[in-house]
């Protein structure tokens, strides 16, 4: 009888014992854990927990590196993770490996948090994992906190409209006061430099994701995004994005992950959300956007401010967690989509059309499917942002989705600007974006377009540092001398769109807009507008010139 007893007992205590060996293993699996968790989604991480969360995965595992992305201009040294099977030293290593390059960004604004808390969770788990197959096809770069200055100023005061972490979150600004979200073109900022420098232009990264968190409408699903929308982006990166991409991964989000997404946007009447739903603009100021005049994919990961805490971290994990499965899955289609958009890029500045097809002005436009988002009945409110709330019953609504930027007046897009009179700010600020330049070794006369301005306006407002220009004026056809020295930049190179958006007197976020001509543009002793420093060289000609370095 003892014997039974015995019996029946061992194999229960055994299995006790294996249940308890399992939670203790997926414990520590889950070792280390975020400040998001150990604090059971009260509070998010300050900058020195995020290097200790970083230092402690360097401890036990040998498929992750460290580099760093920049400095901020309070001193903080921004990390960059280096995530691989095997981790490569240099992307020399890379020249002939057959993974991609994908690139996770996260706290570009410090009141948003969630993509921070994510990506660390998500680089996490794909080290620990048993089998990290992402690696087989992807190199993951992350960079967890871009803003570590604006980490660091965390308040309950701040971002008070969205619920949760209770203990409080960053700020939007960084050190400097700026957005680092409005520096992609200016790049002033020692973050978005460092960005391009030591991501963009070292690693060259094929597909760009930066996680925010949302302002404004109303809707049940936690998770919005958007692909690069600027029209002078390579159109065949912009409709794979929006019809190919981003809905096999709306769908798989849903599926595998049980997170309802939409794309970014706001509902364009608060009160009569049946009149459309509208997404963020088209200016290359945006990352996301400036990622798509680099030929390259982007997302931006809009986690909604109106869930709670916890729901928007493990919201963008998942989010993040599906683009990986589709870039691991699509892995080659994605090579060959970017390298075939470089191509292109050479080819059209190498034959640049006569007719106008380089925006400078664009409208929105629907796209020709409705969008369903799935929200509530609003009704009126008096005072507050926005001027309605939600009630509690749920509605579904079938929308217009604007969303499709054309362009309404365009220029010709050149074989060439020219410079006569290097400015060094100028040619240092091409050269932080990796733009090929040229300087003329001989004289040369050339028949040119040549902008005269007619009016220029500064902003009343200063943003961003800056009273943004607007002119008018027109082109003329000449023919002029350009001395020796003179700067050279050719639209026959992958930025060739970048540089022309850059250079471009009448581009709507070009160096003209944010100041950088400015001395050029009016006289000193008087109030007549001048001719844009810039000239267009519109047809192919030989030029004796030599590279800049």
């Amino acid at each position: 009888m003892m014997r039974k007893k015995t019996l029946r007992f061992i194999p229960l205590f055994m299995i006790s014992l294996l249940l308890f060996a399992a939670s203790f293993a997926g414990a520590f699996q889950k070792e280390p854990l975020t400040i998001a968790e150990k604090s059971q989604y009260t509070a998010t991480s300050r900058y020195q927990d995020v290097m200790d969360f970083i230092w402690k995965l360097q401890e036990k595992s040998s498929l992750l590196r460290v580099e760093t992305l920049g400095v901020s201009t309070e001193g903080r040294k921004i990390p960059l993770l280096i995530l691989g099977q095997p981790v490569p030293s240099s992307p020399l290593q890379l020249r002939y490996d057959d993974r991609a390059v994908v690139y996770l960004q996260a706290n570009i604004h410090a009141g948003e948090v969630e993509g921070k808390e994510a990506s660390l969770m998500l680089t996490r788990d794909i080290l620990f994992s048993d089998n990290p197959s992402y690696l087989d096809d992807l190199i993951i770069l992350v960079c967890p906190i871009l803003n570590p200055d604006g980490n660091e100023k965390i308040s309950q005061e701040h971002r008070r409209n969205q619920i949760g972490p209770k203990k409080g979150v960053g700020v939007r600004y960084n050190g400097q006061n700026l957005d680092l979200n409005r520096d992609s073109m200016k790049l002033e900022s020692p973050e978005l430099q460092g960005l391009v420098q030591n991501v963009l232009l070292r690693w060259d990264p094929l597909l760009f994701v930066d996680c925010h968190t949302t302002n404004g409408s109303y809707h049940r699903e936690p998770v919005t995004y958007s692909w690069p929308l600027n029209p002078n982006g390579n159109p065949a990166i912009i409709e794979y994005m929006r019809s190919n991409m981003m809905p096999w991964i709306r769908t798989h989000l849903k599926k595998k992950y049980g997170t309802l997404s939409i794309p970014h946007g706001y509902f364009m009447d608060h009160e009569n959300p049946e009149k459309g739903w509208r997404i963020f603009g088209h200016l290359p100021r945006y990352v996301t956007n400036y990622m798509g005049l680099r030929n390259r994919l982007s997302i931006l990961d809009e986690n909604y401010a109106y869930a709670d805490y916890k729901t928007r971290v493990h919201g963008c994990y998942n989010f993040l967690r599906s683009i990986l499965d589709y870039c691991s899955k699509n892995k080659n289609e994605i090579i060959e989509l970017v390298a075939k958009a470089d191509r292109q890029s050479v080819h059209n500045g190498l034959n640049p059309s006569s007719s106008p097809n380089f925006g400078i002005q664009f409208e929105r436009h629907p796209l020709p499917e409705k969008l369903t988002i799935l929200g509530w009945k609003m009704i009126p409110q008096e005072k507050g942002w926005p001027r309605v709330k939600k009630t509690d019953k749920k509605r579904t609504y079938k929308v217009p989705f604007y969303a499709d930027f054309q362009p309404v007046e365009s220029v010709t897009f050149p074989y060439a600007y020219l410079f006569p009179t290097p400015d060094s700010i100028i040619t240092q600020k091409l050269q932080q974006h990796g733009i090929m330049m040229e300087k003329l070794i001989k004289p040369v006369e050339l028949k040119v377009e040549s902008f005269h301005i007619t009016q220029i306006q500064p902003s009343k407002r200063i943003y961003q540092g800056h009273h943004l220009n607007s002119i008018k004026g027109k082109y003329k056809k000449e023919t002029k001398t350009f001395p020796k020295g003179t700067l050279v930049v050719k639209t026959a190179q992958p930025l060739g769109y970048l540089a022309a958006y850059l250079l471009e007197p009448q581009s709507d976020d070009g160096l003209l807009v944010w100041n950088f001509f400015d001395r050029y543009l009016v006289e000193h002793w008087g109030d007549r507008p001048q001719t844009y420093p810039v000239f267009k060289l519109l047809k192919p000609v030989p030029l004796t010139t030599q590279t800049c370095r």
